[in-house]
């Protein structure tokens, strides 16, 4: 499931399966176009894997407490798309160690597994630190959240009956690939109601609402791998006074000059359009405390279509009939 931009491409005849460069299109002057609505929606379901999960209560741990934890979030995609199959590199040959030149059959569900560390200050403020890995990607995602909750502290009398309410935000970013940079920033707010049971147990119940705002970047990707641009060119070195291009008299711009070859394969290295992206979910979660042992579950899901969520017509436009998307998290830790 790493991805393989390179196969992102408008028009599949311009290289070969293995990524060669089509000669047919170098003689009519042509290059790979790459295809910037598939990595926007590629992005837009990474990002939504990818996005802070606000796995928590409104309650906070309590003045200097912690909560350690792990969490394991599975995310639902689209994986009959075509972008999917184009964009992830699918199973690796043990032989040759090469990947399939498409992914016929991508995974379901996108894994996201995290170590989670939370601490209370008091006065309702919370900070948590995350860092956590995708299994059958290279990714590693990390980030942390704050938030406050608005009525910590009220325990007995009229406040007491309320439930809690608590607002925060968190970030995501990725290493681990040099095929795309994906950062999450998301606004949270929430309201849960611990209810006792017996004398060490405690169940609570939360349902909240989170807005996501995903910034995607594609790094500089090579659309054919399989041609050498400099060999394919006979590159004999840049247009300069030194080194003129016969072609271009008195014009000296720097742009390869090419022996007998082509320099066509030079435009087929590309940067994907920027992704700037929103997603608007919802939050219904419930965990179960003994003591210091916590055990958690959370559903999330889209309130509206990805394409509705947007602010940018063109956005609206490139992701018109995306499914919404859901999460599920479970989670299992320690608070003291």
């Amino acid at each position: 499931m790493d991805p393989a931009l390179e196969r992102l491409v408008v028009d599949s005849d311009c290289r070969s399966p293995a990524g060669v460069y089509n000669d047919a299109f170098n003689a009519r002057g042509e290059w790979c176009a790459p295809d910037h609505a598939s990595f926007k929606r590629l992005m837009n379901q990474y990002g939504f894997a990818l996005a802070p999960s606000a796995m928590h209560s409104a309650r906070t741990t309590g003045f200097a407490g912690f909560h350690l934890s792990m969490e394991a979030a599975y995310t639902k995609i689209d994986d009959d798309a075509e972008y999917w199959k184009n964009g992830t590199q699918g199973t690796v040959d043990p032989s040759s160690n090469l990947a399939s030149i498409r992914n016929s059959s991508p995974s379901p569900l996108l894994a996201l597994y995290s170590a989670k560390i939370r601490k209370s200050f008091g006065f309702g403020l919370e900070l948590t630190g995350v860092v956590g890995f995708m299994p059958k990607t290279s990714i590693i995602s990390g980030g942390a959240d704050v938030r406050l909750s608005l009525l910590e502290g009220f325990r007995t009398g009229l406040a007491g009956i309320l439930p809690d309410i608590a607002v925060g935000g968190g970030v995501r970013t990725i290493t681990g690939t040099p095929q795309f940079q994906l950062t999450t920033v998301a606004l949270d707010a929430q309201i849960s109601k611990p209810l006792p049971i017996a004398d060490s147990s405690v169940i609570t119940p939360w349902i909240g609402y989170q807005y996501v705002w995903m910034f995607g970047d594609s790094g500089l990707i090579d659309l054919t791998p399989g041609t050498d641009a400099v060999g394919y060119c006979n590159f004999a070195g840049p247009n300069v006074p030194g080194n003129p291009d016969p072609s271009k008299a008195g014009q000296f711009d720097g742009q390869p000059v090419c022996n007998g070859g082509s320099p066509l394969d030079f435009n087929n290295n590309v940067v994907f359009n920027k992704v700037r992206l929103e997603r608007q979910r919802l939050l219904i979660g419930v965990n179960y405390r003994y003591e210091m042992v916590m055990l958690g579950g959370q559903f999330i899901t889209d309130i509206v279509d990805p394409a509705d969520a947007q602010n940018s017509d063109q956005d609206t436009e490139d992701l018109k009939g995306e499914d919404r998307q859901w999460t599920i998290v479970l989670e299992a830790g320690a608070m003291f």
